[in-house]
This record gives structure tokens, C-alpha cells and sequence, in this order.
């Protein structure tokens, strides 16, 4: 089939997809509207995640598994900007946070101020180590005090600094902008750790770039869980506020009310609906322009380069081309992406859970979005990140259906039958297994293959 056709007819295969998921009772569908926004939401973000991988992966052949740190810095970014200070914090410890870290990154510069500068030699090694020794024990001296104080203040509902939100501990969800803000924050923390990331992984071959990239992501996600004067760690911080109007305040509002009764829907189901269209809205605002930029950087000379790179990089150094460098790039730019979606999912949830941050989450099933959809077409990615979610939060239902249907005929308390419907739960990874391994069959470079 020719792609111009191709295209729009599988985009316009998955919009009927949520459209039979919010209109229909049928089958596998559960004719709501909410459950339908609520998958659609998810995978708007989750596009714009694989779009992330897909300029590393499609654009530069850059093999990155760490997506699940870059998306969890995206989370942190909307509690440091978004939540409000938390009284009393700085006073009790926060400056000596503050300070310790300072005397850290002091200790680590003068050491290569003393290695670059001092003559090789025993005199230069005992230098460095006495630097070492001395930073090391001054910093754990005041950062471990300042991180004890922080802790102390109300830690069975803060213990940590908080955000830059305007607003007291009481009024802070009038501020909901600030979430707005969080967003770029979140790229810009995520292209901050990317490029600290690149500076020491990226000359690695791309098997090698896979482990450090993981095991990079995994350090993010334990600095995170364990440092609780920072986001609270596994204690979860609840009530980010949101860009959009809460429901209860639509339920209060007249105008609202009048609206909703005129078009025949109850108050709280309209409520629920109006919140995520709005969600829907500012997320595809956000993927669509996204898209044309990445359509426009494709199609321009640094798109080229970086799939001349990409194709063979002794030609392009031959050329004169800074590979290491370009790729440095590519994978900051991936990974802001990913740390924007990060920001985005955690508003839409409005919470930080860094307990759920699971590499099945947010690094295998995007990487499968990528490759069924289309690595190194944009389009692909998308429409590949929209067909998987909505497959992953369906394919539970359908296989408890499937289960329960072979089953039907079996005795009571059969140990084949429970057998089977404890099996169920493991449908969603049997299934993307199954359509990944059909994918690479019959359309190896996926549904929108690179022109």
C-alpha cells in the first residue's frame, strides 16, 4: 500500500478504536467516554515519550534503556516547581543541603584542578587524596545534618523542602500555572542528567550504551526513592495541582451546571469529562507541535547529517564531522522529551509515586511502541505509542473474557480452571510478545515505515 495512504488509514483505524471504546458497550469496549479519555490521555503522553526514543533511536541509532530515570526527573521537576514550600524546612536544614552539596561539587572541581595542574607523581596522587578525604568528610558532615533537620519537619505529611509555588501550604492549588512551568522544567532537568550521561557513556559501542544507560537510569530512580528531604522518596507526594479545573468546582459553578443539563449529562459525569478534554487538549497542543518540530529538524541538513551518522559513521567522520559530538546532541534532545512526558504524566496522575516507576513501564513498552510503529518515521512513532497503550490497558479484560470462555465448560474448583484464570494476568505481556514478534515478521521496519 502506498505510505501517503497508508498513514492516515492506520491513524484513522486507532481513532476508531477510542471511538468504540467511548460510544459502545460492544465486546471488548466499555462504551464510556471517561475510560476512553483516560486511555487516550495516557497514550498522548506516552507519544511523546517514544517520539523522545525515537530521535535517539531512529535519527542517531543511539540504543538508550534508561528512559525510565529521565521520565522519573520529568516527575521531580513538577514537585520542585509546582508544590509549595514547605515552613520551616529551610530553616531547620535546607540551607545546609544546600551548602553541603556545594562543598561536594567544590571537592570534585579542585580535585581536577589538581590533576591538570600538578606535575604526575606521588606528590599529585596524595594531593588528590587528601582533598578527597577532607571534601568527603565535610560534606557528609553538613549535608547529613541539614538532610536530618529537612526530615524532621512534619514528616508524616512533608519531611521534605518542597516546591517554588507561590502559594502557602493551604492555597497553593490556586496556583496551578506553576504545573504549566513545570513541564519545560522537567526537559530541561532531564537534558541536564542526559548530558552528564553522554559526556561519560556516549564513545561507548551501542551493546555497552544499553547497560550504562539502565544502570545510569537505576541509580536516578534509588538517589530518588532514598533521599526523602528531596521529593519525600517512597512516601509519595500527593495534591500536585493541576493546570486545569478541579471537578468540584465545576459541580459549584451555575453556568456549569445549566451547560451540562442542556446537553443532558449528569453534573459529575460532565465534571469528569470536562477535566480530560482539558487534559486532552493541553497534551495534544503539546504532542502536535512537537511533531512539526521533529518533522522540520528531519527534513532539514542536521536530520540528514544525523542519519548519514546514523547509516555510517566512518563515512561521516571521514566528511569531517563530529560524531560524538552530534550524538551528544540527539540523546539530550531524546531524553528532554522524555523528562517533559515525565512532568506531564505526573500532573496528570497529581502525584509522585516513585514506586511505580517500573523498567516494563516506561522503557520496554515504549521501546515496542517505537518498533511497531516505525523507527525513524515520527508519525510511526506516534501511531504506534497510541495502538500499544490502548492495547495494554485492554488486553486485561480481554483475556480474563478469553479465559473465563475456555473455562466455562470446566468443573468447579478444577485446579486446570484456576490455573487458567490466574493465567489472565499475564495476557498483557504474552500479547505484546505476540504482536511485537509479528511486527518484525511481516513488517520489519513497522506499520509507518522510514521513507
Amino acid at each position: 500500500m502506498i505510505q501517503s495512504i497508508r498513514t492516515p488509514l492506520l491513524f484513522a483505524l486507532v481513532a476508531l478504536l477510542f471511538i468504540l471504546q467511548g460510544s459502545t458497550s460492544w465486546w471488548i469496549f466499555a462504551g464510556s467516554w471517561n475510560a476512553s479519555l483516560t486511555i487516550l490521555n495516557m497514550a498522548l503522553i506516552s507519544a511523546i515519550m517514544a517520539l523522545g526514543v525515537n530521535l535517539q533511536w531512529g535519527y542517531a541509532g543511539l540504543f538508550n534503556v534508561g528512559i525510565m530515570g529521565f521520565v522519573a526527573l520529568g516527575g521531580l521537576a513538577t514537585v520542585l516547581v509546582s508544590m509549595p514550600k514547605t515552613p520551616g524546612a529551610w530553616s531547620a536544614g535546607g540551607f545546609g543541603i544546600v551548602f553541603g552539596l556545594i562543598l561536594g561539587a567544590a571537592t570534585i572541581l579542585l580535585m581536577v584542578f589538581q590533576h591538570k595542574r600538578m606535575s604526575p607523581g606521588r606528590g599529585r596522587n596524595l594531593t588528590m587524596l587528601a582533598t578527597l578525604v577532607i571534601g568527603f568528610v565535610l560534606y557528609r558532615w553538613v549535608f547529613d545534618a541539614g538532610v536530618v533537620g529537612v526530615e524532621a519537619v512534619n514528616p508524616a505529611q512533608t519531611g521534605y523542602l518542597g516546591g517554588l509555588n507561590p502559594g502557602g501550604p493551604d492555597n497553593y492549588r490556586a496556583h496551578g500555572y506553576m504545573t504549566l512551568l513545570a513541564w519545560p522544567m522537567g526537559g530541561v532537568l532531564a537534558a541536564g542528567a542526559a548530558w552528564l550521561v553522554g559526556k561519560t557513556a556516549l564513545g561507548l559501542r551501542s551493546d555497552y550504551l544499553a547497560i550504562a544507560t539502565l544502570g545510569i537510569s537505576e541509580i536516578i530512580i534509588a538517589v530518588l526513592k532514598n533521599e526523602d528531604w528531596l521529593a519525600r522518596g517512597v512516601k509519595n507526594v500527593i495534591g500536585i495541582p493541576r493546570p486545569v479545573p478541579y471537578e468540584i468546582d465545576l459541580q459549584q459553578s451555575t453556568d456549569f451546571v445549566n451547560r451540562a443539563e442542556t446537553l443532558g449529562l449528569d453534573v459529575t459525569t460532565a465534571s469528569t469529562l470536562a477535566v480530560k478534554l482539558s487534559y486532552t487538549a493541553l497534551f495534544s497542543v503539546v504532542l502536535i507541535a512537537l511533531i512539526i518540530l521533529a518533522q522540520l529538524s528531519l527534513n532539514s541538513p542536521w536530520g540528514r547529517m544525523m542519519r548519514a551518522i546514523r547509516d555510517n559513521e566512518v563515512a561521516a567522520r571521514a566528511m569531517g564531522k563530529d560524531v560524538t559530538k552530534r550524538h551528544l546532541q540527539i540523546f539530550i534532545l531524546g531524553s528532554a522529551l522524555c523528562g517533559l512526558a515525565g512532568a506531564m504524566m505526573t500532573t496528570l496522575d497529581g502525584q509522585l509515586t516513585l514506586g511505580s516507576y517500573q523498567p516494563l513501564r516506561f522503557t520496554f513498552l515504549i521501546w515496542v511502541m517505537v518498533i511497531v510503529g516505525g523507527s525513524g518515521n515520527n508519525l510511526g512513532s506516534v501511531l504506534g505509542a497510541f495502538l500499544i497503550w490502548f492495547l495494554w490497558i485492554q488486553v486485561e479484560p480481554i483475556g480474563h473474557w478469553l479465559m473465563s470462555e475456555i473455562t466455562r465448560g470446566m468443573a468447579d474448583g478444577s485446579a486446570l480452571k484456576e490455573h487458567l484464570l490466574d493465567s489472565a494476568a499475564h495476557m498483557r505481556l504474552f500479547t505484546m510478545g505476540i504482536i511485537l514478534l509479528l511486527v518484525l515478521r511481516f513488517s520489519p521496519r513497522g506499520l509507518i515505515p522510514e521513507k
